[in-house]
């Protein structure tokens, strides 16, 4: 947020605040006000950021918008002492009072509740209510509406006796102990200061950082719509199977064609109710959340109902005859009576059920093979308590699609034609069941615990209520489950149970039928549940999306966070409506179970990891008022989140990570930087410092060795950079791995050249930025720029993480230079990366190489090995070959024979060493011979050793301009000292540098010695040393010339620097002969170690 600190004037006997502005130099009319009778001050306040729909991204307590206020006074001048920091620091009475001011108001459905009573001419502003909601209001039951539903009424009966008592007890205590620990972990999280309206996206984004909460709140956002489409999914469910099947458009002909058609119904209708819901969310989202209590109200009297109809079993179990042809389950819709055949008028007649299994009703149709060998038994579908069913409930019953629903304790006589079985009307599995599937489907029924953090706002006491409220809430569902498990397994038959839709029944939902005083109170209650639970999925899921927009961190959703003027996400609805579209089209309530699983689980982890993750690190802000958690405990969550993610569906769980992870790097990427101090900071701070105090412990192996980069900048005039082609090499020689640090010196001092260096500073980060150089940027003021690069070299880094490799670009034009400073620093810093045993790397004509987006085609990258100092010159070019812009050149490596040398062995030779080094290059030897120095030769040693001679007789000369200037100020100050001393001021005050006879015979001898010098400069002869050296430079560079031309890079080692300073322009003359006419050249210089290793 960006800070403003607003001018206020005070007057010394007012307690208020003047509210005319300070009169400028020119001064308003009629004010009489004396300026001096007023003391400056500081009002602070924030500017919160605003978007498109103008609402504050955030709430916070130190955001205060009103244009006066009396806490924020700065009265009198006792505080004097500390005005000019009030701009960074706000006086303590200003915080105090804006902390007591705060009120934390839920943003979204109450301004839009609001904003509907509001409307009108007459509008009349209300005053703020402060919130008012306890915790049973506020947390408990608005938990326990969220986390009872759709999987409890409609698969909870199927997953008992699919799964059997034991293992669906297993199911429960899993998945509610992984809701229980995230709980947990959630209350420590939301006690820990005040958490805004936003719940649990806001506390994972604050904790964890803008990518994680980016990824971990669109996640929660996917599985909270993903909830919708099941909410609606199943209210279609019940409406079709359980209220009004006829209302069914798709209708099948025959048995095998029930399934699609079903899906096509559900497909249709919850189109059709989608819509209808969305439009009731946009229209008037109050009264959804007026019609909260009256679903929550079916829902306890549902589960009410279900306890009373159990009880009432063990004394009157009601009557529901199940209908049994052999042991095979019968679906029990086309028929009365179960039996064969029944006497009317003493005469033998067939029955409806005759007449399913056989072609005609006589008794002497041809029937099927199953139906002929066994009778039709009739069992009770609820035995009651007291029945001792529970025994055959036991243990689980899986299997595959297709798979008849049968009861092992009945006599069956099996038949030997079995195919004909799918068209008879027995019950049979319409999945394959296994469990791991039953624990996606059953998962979303234990979510929801979040319902009372994202109301945070609403809540008198969150940090009291949010831990109480929701673990109150979970340990009420755990009972009812764990109880409901146990129960339905001792009231109900195992065939019951494992039908799915109760078509043993008549078609009644089974958990109806156990119910009391009625079926249908279950079903009434089942049906509005789903409804509210949909409808609340589809208003919370906007806004969660609308939250995320607003924070800025994924920059294509932003959009999404426009809305109706009073903040309605109308956009967000829009998107929200065509994701639950795809969960409706899917149609099956069992495959859209275990994809919001991953969604919710993959959000449970995270908040799990924040909490861990913050107990660890130790945060100095890290002071919940729960203290019921424990570190162990949030990585246990953690695991179990982690665990029932791969038990549910593996491949479900990798579509949920890589969905994250994507997002994460794309909000890494390119989304908006937040700092909010989030809980992996300091994790990267603990791991930064350990890591460093363990690379301080030893050395780096050789095997470990990789250019750590230290990049010297030149900068022009204005601070930018002078060559950003040398970020792009270091890019892609680094491929982002390792140390990188650029620097660059700014001369002067620093108190001076402060705002210089940060602009400078910024010009250079965002040159790193767009030559994509990921590393650290420092520029330092300096008096001179040979001490600056000094510095850098000695101290960049930190403990073990240090630069080893320095590199820089050519100075290019040393020659047009009058100065010798900027080719003496270059020299010096050669000097000093040898003498610190670092590897030096120079490119020359830097700015033609190519950029990151730039792809070379076939071409080389010749490296030139003259000399070995560690193998850097061979390493280079294959980690440049990492990168796409190099990686269609091939590695060429040249190395030099004398006549001495067996040219053919070398070759061998450095063919069996590359194989050992695992590098892919060809090997040529060239062959130097020995030759007589040609007068080009000592022509160019001459005329090089003349310009040197030239530059001192200029300097010489310059000295002696300088030498006049000086006389000419002594003689001035000698006159003003004359003049203005007193009488008895003796002539020793006069301090003069020269005396005139003095000059005169300095100036008369350094010419005669300078016309000299002109006339020996044509008759001297170049001095051997320099002949010998000018010549290996001259032959070197024909050779390369020769060779490498063409090549897209150029490696040569690097000769090093004159032990005598008096050489070091010679030193810049042979390295220019030897680079001529050469393209793109890195001159490699190494550190004096073993940077490569033919050793695994």
């Amino acid at each position: 947020m960006s800070e403003r600190f607003v001018v206020v004037r005070v007057g010394q006997g007012d307690d208020g605040v003047k509210k005319d502005p300070v009169p400028d130099s020119g001064g308003a009319e009629g004010d009489s006000i004396d300026p001096q009778d007023y003391v400056p001050i500081l009002e602070y306040s924030r500017e919160p950021n605003r978007y498109g729909d103008g609402m504050p991204k955030e709430s916070s307590p130190f955001i205060n918008n009103t244009d006066h206020d009396k806490g924020n006074l700065y009265d009198g001048k006792n505080m004097a002492l500390f005005e000019e920091e009030m701009d960074s620091n706000p006086m303590v009475s200003s915080l105090l009072n804006k902390l007591a001011n705060y009120t934390n108001l839920t943003q979204g459905v109450k301004e839009h509740e609001e904003a509907d009573d509001d409307e009108g001419p007459a509008r009349s502003k209300k005053p703020v209510k402060s919130p008012a909601l306890g915790t049973l209001i506020g947390v408990y039951l608005p938990c326990l509406q969220n986390i009872l539903g759709v999987i409890l009424f409609l698969r909870l009966t199927w997953i008992v006796g699919t799964a059997g008592i034991m293992e669906s007890l297993a199911i429960v205590v899993m998945t509610c102990s992984c809701t229980m620990l995230t709980a947990i972990s959630m209350s420590a999280i939301a006690t820990n200061g005040v958490v805004p309206a936003g719940g649990s996206y806001y506390m994972i984004s604050r904790s964890l950082g803008p990518e994680f909460g980016g990824a971990v709140g669109l996640c929660f956002y996917l599985g909270t719509t993903f909830a919708g489409s099941m909410y609606i999914l199943g209210t279609i469910e019940i409406l079709l199977t359980y209220i009004v099947p006829s209302a069914a458009i798709f209708k099948a002909e025959k048995k095998e064609n029930e399934p699609e058609a079903l899906l096509n119904n559900m497909r249709v209708y919850g189109t059709c109710c989608l819509i209808l819901m969305s439009l009731v969310v946009f229209v008037g989202v109050k009264y959804v959340n007026k019609l909260a209590l009256v679903f929550l109200a079916c829902v306890i009297l549902s589960i009410l109902a279900i306890y009373a109809g159990v009880i009432k079993t063990a004394f009157d179990p009601p009557d529901f005859p199940i209908c049994l042809l052999g042991n095979r389950t019968l679906q029990n819709h086309n028929f009365d009576q179960c039996l064969k055949t029944m006497e009317v008028d003493n005469v033998t007649v067939t029955t409806k059920l005759w007449s399913l299994f056989c072609d005609s009703p006589d008794l002497n149709a041809t029937c099927n093979e199953y139906f002929t060998l066994n009778n039709v038994t009739v069992i009770q579908g609820i035995p009651g308590l007291t029945s001792g069913v529970i025994r055959d409930n036991i243990w689980g019953d899986y299997g595959p699609n297709g798979m008849l629903v049968e009861n092992k304790h009945q006599v069956s006589a099996p038949a030997a034609d079995t195919s004909q079985d799918i068209y008879m009307p027995y019950v049979a599995n319409d999945i394959t069941t296994f469990f791991t599937l039953l624990v996606g489907i059953y998962f979303p029924s234990v979510t929801g615990i979040m319902a009372g953090s994202n109301r945070s706002g609403d809540l008198r006491d969150a940090q009291k209520s949010i831990p109480i409220g929701t673990i109150m809430a979970i340990a009420t569902t755990t009972f009812i489950y764990i109880s409901s498990v146990i129960l339905f397994g001792a009231c109900i038959e195992g065939v019951v149970l494992r039908d799915k839709f109760g078509d043993s029944v008549k078609g009644n939902l089974v958990i109806g039928i156990l119910a009391w005083p009625s079926p249908w109170v279950i079903v009434i209650g089942s049906f509005f549940s789903c409804c509210g639970a949909g409808l609340q999925s589809l208003t919370g899921a906007p806004r969660l999306l609308q939250a995320i927009a607003r924070d800025g961190i994924v920059p294509f959703l932003q959009v999404f966070g426009h809305g109706k003027a009073n903040g309605e996400p109308t956009w967000a609805l829009l998107l929200t409506g065509g994701i639950c579209e795809i969960g409706i089209l899917i149609a099956s309530l069992d495959a859209v179970a275990p994809i919001l699983s991953m969604f919710f689980l993959m959000c449970y982890l995270f908040v799990n990891l924040a909490c861990a993750l913050q107990t660890l690190l130790c945060t100095p802000n890290w002071r919940p008022r729960f203290k019921f958690y424990h570190w162990a405990l949030s990585f246990l969550g953690a695991s179990l989140c982690v665990s029932l993610m791969f038990i549910s569906s593996w491949y479900y769980a990798l579509v949920a990570m890589l969905i994250a992870g994507c997002i994460y790097k794309y909000i890494e990427y390119r989304g908006a930087e937040k700092e909010w101090g989030d809980g992996i900071r300091g994790l990267s701070l603990n791991a930064a410092r350990y890591a460093l105090i363990r690379l301080e412990e030893a050395p780096p192996h050789t095997k470990n060795w990789r250019p750590q980069m230290l990049v010297l900048l030149n900068l022009e005039s204005d601070h930018t950079v002078k060559h950003p082609r040398l970020l792009s090499f270091c890019t892609q020689l680094k491929a982002g791995k390792g140390l990188t640090i650029v620097g660059s010196v700014l001369q002067g001092t620093y108190m001076t050249k402060e705002d210089e260096v940060k602009k400078a500073e910024q010009n250079v980060k965002s040159s790193m930025t767009t030559e994509r150089t990921k590393g650290f940027c420092h520029v330092v003021a300096s008096s001179n720029l040979r001490d600056g690069f000094s510095h850098l070299i000695q101290t960049a880094g930190l403990g073990g993480m240090k630069h080893n490799t320095v590199l820089m670009a050519w100075p290019g034009t040393w020659k047009q230079s009058n100065d010798p400073v900027s080719w003496k620093n270059f020299i010096e810093t050669v000097r000093e990366t040898t003498a610190a045993n670092q590897a030096l790397l120079v490119a020359k004509n830097v700015d033609s190489f190519p950029t990151n987006a730039d792809r070379l085609g076939e071409g080389a990258i010749d490296v030139w090995w003259i000399v070995h100092d560690g193998g850097l010159l061979m390493l280079l070019p294959f980690l440049l070959r990492q990168h796409k812009v190099w990686r269609k050149c091939k590695m060429r490596i040249f190395t030099v024979a004398n006549m001495d040398d067996n040219s053919i062995q070398m070759k061998k030779d450095l063919q069996m060493f590359l194989y050992h080094l695992r590098l892919d290059a060809e090997v040529e030897v060239v062959e130097m011979h020995d030759s007589d120095i040609s007068a080009f030769t000592y022509e160019k040693t001459l005329v090089m050793e003349q310009r040197s001679q030239m530059l001192k007789q200029m300097q010489l000369s310059r000295t002696e301009r300088e030498r006049e200037a000086q006389l000419i100020h002594d003689r001035n100050t000698a006159s003003h000292a004359a003049i203005n001393d007193k009488p008895d001021t003796g002539p020793d005050r006069i301090h003069m540098t020269w005396t005139k006879d003095k000059f005169l015979s300095e100036r008369n001898r350094n010419r005669s010695e300078a016309n000299m010098g002109v006339r020996d400069l044509f008759n001297m002869k170049p001095n051997q040393s320099n002949v010998r050296r000018m010549h290996t430079a001259v032959k070197l560079n024909e050779v390369v010339v020769n060779r490498s031309q063409g090549a897209h890079l150029v490696l040569l080692n690097m000769p090093g620097p004159p032990k005598n300073r008096g050489g070091d322009e010679n030193y810049m003359e042979f390295l220019e002969v030897l680079l001529e006419g050469l393209n793109r050249v890195l001159l490699v210089r190494g550190g004096g170690r073993e940077v490569i290793t033919i050793y695994s």
